[in-house]
This record gives C-alpha cells, sequence and structure tokens, in this order.
C-alpha cells in the first residue's frame, strides 16, 4: 500500500527580531517553522565541531530534506541527501558520514531496515543515527531505537530541539573518532619501531596474521583473534623507549644493558593502558617473553599462569625471528626453525603443545588467515592496508 504523502510538521516559536525590533525576514514561512529562533544557549549550533561535519538527510519527501537543513543551517555542515534506504546505503558505502538523520517511514527500505544494516556493518555501526517520524505511539519509538537508532524524535519537531540533539550526537560521533586517531597513533608508533631495525621487513605484519591463524586452530573466539591480530603490531611498542645503542647493538648485551631491554613490556603496558580498546592486548604485550617454566621476564610466570594469547604470540615471534635474517645472524631455513622450536620446548622454555600444534600446521593454514582477514574482516584489512601506507611513509 503506497505510504501518505506527509511533511515536518514544526513547533512555531517566537520570530527572530532584527536590532531596531522589527520582525527578520526570513523567507515565506520561515517565523512559523521558528527556524531562525534564537537558541536558548548562545553558539549552541557551532559547538558539536569546529569543522565541517556531513550529515546524510534520509528522506522521501525534497520539502522535508530541506527544512532539516533550514532548521541546522548554523551549523558547519555539509549535507548529503538520500530519498530511499538503498540510495543512504549507496552514500555511506563511498564516503565517510558523521551523522545520518532518517525518516522511519521511507519508501522501499524503510527506516527501521536501514538501522539494523547500518549497525551491523563494522563500518558504520558507529555511524550515530536520529530517527524521525510523524507516527505517534510507544511500539514505533521502541522498534526505531531496537533497530539501532541512537535518538528518536516524533514529529511535530522544535528547531532547538533538533538542533540539540544533532549537536550530542555529532559530539559522541567526534569522542569515537579521536579514540580511533589515537589507536592509529599507537599503531604507526609501533611501526616506527619496527622501521628503527630496517631488518625485520614487515615482521609486525607477519606476526598479526600467523599469530591469528594459530588462534584459528585452537578454535579462539573472535575477541581473541582481533586481540591477537592487534598484539601482533604492538607487542614491541615499549622498545620505543629503548636507546639505539642496545636496541640496535650487534654484540652481547651488558647485564644493565638487559635490564634496560627486559622493560620494554612494562613500557608497552604503559604506553597503551589508556586506550580501554587496547585493554585485551595489554597480557600479550607485557607477558610475550616469559618462559613456561617461570625463567622469562617481566613477572616470572609459569606454565598456564602465562596468559593464552601471549604464548601463541612468542611462539610466532620465535618461528619469525629465527627465520629472518638479521645483523647478528643468518636466516634459518623452515625446518631449521621448527627444530629449535621443538629443542626450547623440550628445554622449558616454551608452552609444548602450542610448539607441536603450530609444528604441525600446514603452510596453507597461513596463507587461509590472510585470505580469512581480507574477505570476513574488512576492518582488519583496512588497518592493514592503512598499516602498509604508513610503513611507506616511514621509510621514505
Amino acid at each position: 500500500m503506497p505510504l501518505p504523502e506527509r511533511s515536518i510538521a514544526v513547533l512555531p516559536t517566537a520570530p527572530v527580531e532584527t536590532p531596531d525590533g522589527a520582525p527578520a525576514r526570513l523567507g515565506p514561512g520561515r517565523e512559523t517553522f521558528g527556524v531562525g529562533a534564537r537558541s536558548p544557549i548562545p553558539g549552541l549550533e557551532h559547538e558539536a565541531t569546529s569543522s565541517n561535519t556531513k550529515i546524510l538527510l534520509v528522506d522521501g519527501s525534497p520539502i522535508n530534506r530541506r527544512l532539516l537543513k533550514s532548521m541546522l543551517r548554523l551549523g558547519k555542515h555539509e549535507f548529503l541527501e538520500a530519498a530511499t534506504g538503498l540510495d543512504a546505503l549507496d552514500i555511506v558505502a563511498s564516503q565517510s558520514v558523521d551523522l545520518i538523520i532518517v525518516d522511519l517511514m521511507l519508501p522501499g527500505l524503510g527506516g527501521t531496515e536501514l538501522c539494523r544494516r547500518l549497525k551491523s556493518n563494522r563500518k558504520t555501526q558507529f555511524i550515530p543515527i536520529l530517527m524521525l517520524t510523524s507516527v505517534h505511539g510507544f511500539d514505533f519509538e521502541v522498534e526505531g531505537i531496537e533497530s539501532g537508532a541512537d535518538e528518536y524524535l516524533t514529529m511535530p519537531l522544535h528547531p532547538s530541539v533538533v538542533r540539540a540533539r544533532v549537536n550530542s550526537l555529532l559530539r559522541h560521533k567526534a569522542a569515537i573518532d579521536s579514540l580511533e586517531e589515537a589507536e592509529t597513533i599507537l599503531f604507526a608508533l609501533a611501526q616506527a619501531v619496527e622501521n628503527r631495525d630496517m631488518g625485520t621487513g614487515l615482521h609486525c605484519e607477519r606476526l598479526a596474521t600467523s599469530s591469528v591463524a594459530l588462534g584459528l586452530a585452537l578454535g579462539l573466539p573472535r575477541k581473541d583473534l582481533v586481540a591477537l591480530y592487534r598484539g601482533g603490531f604492538l607487542h614491541d611498542i615499549g622498545k620505543v623507549s629503548i636507546p639505539d645503542s642496545i636496541l640496535l647493538g650487534t654484540g652481547k648485551l651488558t647485564d644493565d644493558q638487559w635490564k634496560v631491554m627486559q622493560m620494554h613490556t612494562i613500557r608497552g603496558v604503559e604506553i597503551c593502558k589508556p586506550m580501554k580498546t587496547l585493554s585485551p592486548v595489554l597480557p600479550i604485550i607485557r607477558s610475550h617473553h616469559e618462559r613456561w617454566d617461570g625463567t622469562g621476564y617481566p613477572d616470572r610466570l609459569k606454565g598456564e599462569d602465562i596468559p593464552l594469547l601471549a604464548r601463541i604470540l612468542q611462539v610466532v615471534d620465535i618461528y619469525d625471528a629465527l627465520t629472518t635474517a638479521r645483523s647478528y645472524k643468518p636466516a634459518y631455513s623452515k625446518e631449521e626453525a621448527l627444530e629449535i622450536l621443538k629443542q626450547e620446548a623440550a628445554k622449558g622454555w616454551r608452552d609444548p603443545e602450542l610448539v607441536a600444534l603450530f609444528v604441525n600446521m600446514q603452510d596453507g593454514v597461513l596463507l587461509d588467515s590472510r585470505a580469512l582477514l581480507e574477505s570476513d574482516w574488512p576492518e582488519l584489512s583496512s588497518t592493514l592496508h592503512s598499516l602498509q601506507n604508513m610503513n611507506r611513509h616511514l621509510r621514505a
């Protein structure tokens, strides 16, 4: 059944006055809509961000989209428009958006289904959504919120309320973006640490994907696999505090130098701890140099007291180090590296079950893990490509 024609209802407010006391002429009908009414807090329209933000208006009525733009005209916004839910999906797939304002009763793909699709996509799940509707009833509001809408407003709309909700959602989005930027900076710092030793090549990238492969073989849940992936890049970030004379030296470290080197695990935790999103990675950073027999560092943990994810990354880390040429040693063959791993497990240094599993893994498993990241985990693939770009810039 075709949807009825509808337009946004807006509560009337007092018209804006010019300095001489006369009503301001804002164009036909604008006093009625109250678009130009003063905000109860001066400058409210500008507080969300100091730069342009992109707002996607999704409504089948061009008049409604025009009215929304009028309400928000004082903010520093760039407006994108879509008449249908499918058009909206095409837009967010091609460019970044800071906020989506969507009508509940969209033609075709409805507003609630659009919300569900956006919130179920890892690339768009953090875009705030403001849902508008002329349909009254708690059932509709519950349905809108449960579909993923961050805010829900029922018409008639008051322009000041719309602006306040929009600014609140944009502030929240800016906070999320700042966290992502901080995390990106940490990954860039980790890449810079790796680039201090040109001989390590793409060590972190290999460690990330190979750790995920071993985690997959163990049947670990997704959250642990993501932690392993991130840990591959961040495990040695604490080495940023280690002097080049120690980190890049070719001779045997003195006792004092070795104590300084061992501190990189604790320094790494200190660097990443403020980021709550990285809390699952902290045990990897701190404990990936512990030994199964308790002779490792920094806490001399023993056996299964060593976090499992740290033990997984350790096995892969050692294998990669053995098969990579360094300034102080040639690269071992695959067979030689696996034999050394088995010897270290026999000495009590490594988790014997993990080493046995790693040795028995086929090369195809490691390759398949990379394909998994590329196909099923686009956000990890995107991170990987971003890190590769940073790596090229840092080496330039």
